[in-house]
């Protein structure tokens, strides 16, 4: 049945089946919109106690229900200045080092820091040696990503690719997976050196959004788009910890990376599996060296 299931994904019109999906999602179409999301919260066993607005009945469109806001205070973000902090609400995919310029999926699979960045040489080269973590947001899960330390950003690129499922059954048979799906790769740099923010599309995603650039996809495109962004002056963009930075439409992956010895350690119980909740300590950092402060 796995292999029906893989086999299918390679078959269907993945982008056409989500855009689709994507047109009903932005509809407000009144009880029909409130139906299927009731119907949502039912099959997903959603708590809608958290939400900062927990009747069905309040959102217009299935996308504001589905990027719903919490209640105030209720995901605490831990204020440790070495603490890093869990970006969004998921499960632990993978994690681990960055081995050779090459990111672990699952058993047998394994892909390209590079390509995960759009083929953008002078990005890789600055996660050499590092660290990753892959974080799977399930239907269920709170859809908004924040920022996991302070960061300021200083590029965007958009990669156009496939749109398989990144749940996962398909992150164990689909090699390449998070590096041959549409993604948004986000650019900080900290005071722990540079992070990668990569938003990673997937079957019926209807948008994946930025706080700083609104939606960046949809239209998908056919061919990389990068933007420069300032890093001091009036114009640069810093996010504090724990700061929204972006959003899904209908679920999907981050994956992050991190510079070389930015990470000490990764927090107790954080491994492939487990759960994850925004603001919840992710790993302690490295004491701070003159390479990797601040201007």
């Amino acid at each position: 049945m796995d292999k029906v299931k893989i086999a299918l994904q390679y078959m269907l019109p993945k982008h056409w089946l989500s855009r689709l999906v994507g047109k009903f999602a932005a509809a407000e179409a009144g009880a029909l919109t409130t139906a299927a999301i009731k119907w949502f919260i039912k099959q997903y066993h959603i708590d809608m106690s958290e939400a900062a607005e927990s009747k069905p009945e309040a959102y217009r469109s299935f996308n504001a229900f589905f990027t719903r806001a919490l209640k105030p205070g209720i995901r605490p973000v831990n204020p440790a200045a070495n603490i890093m902090v869990h970006p969004v609400d998921g499960a632990v995919s993978q994690l681990g080092p960055i081995k050779a310029g090459r990111i672990f999926q699952a058993k047998g699979h394994d892909y390209s820091a590079l390509t995960l960045l759009g083929d953008q040489a002078d990005d890789a080269n600055r996660f050499e040696g590092g660290d990753f973590a892959t974080i799977y947001l399930a239907p269920k899960d709170y859809h908004r990503i924040h920022m996991p330390i302070k960061g300021t950003l200083s590029k965007m690129t958009y990669v156009p690719g496939e749109l398989f499922s990144v749940n996962p059954l398909t992150a164990r048979h689909v090699p390449g997976l998070f590096a041959r799906n549409e993604r948004v790769v986000a650019i900080f740099e900290t005071e722990h050196g540079p992070l990668a923010m990569v938003l990673v599309g997937a079957t019926i995603v209807a948008s994946i959004e930025t706080v700083w650039a609104g939606t960046i996809t949809p239209p998908t495109g056919k061919q990389v788009f990068t933007w420069e962004y300032p890093t001091t002056g009036p114009d640069a963009i810093t996010l504090e910890k724990g700061a929204e930075m972006g959003r899904f439409k209908l679920g999907s992956t981050v994956v992050m990376l991190f510079a070389k010895d930015a990470i000490a350690t990764f927090a107790e119980g954080v491994e492939p599996m487990a759960v994850t909740r925004m603001g919840q300590p992710f790993a302690t950092l490295n004491a701070l060296n003159n390479s990797n402060a601040a201007d």
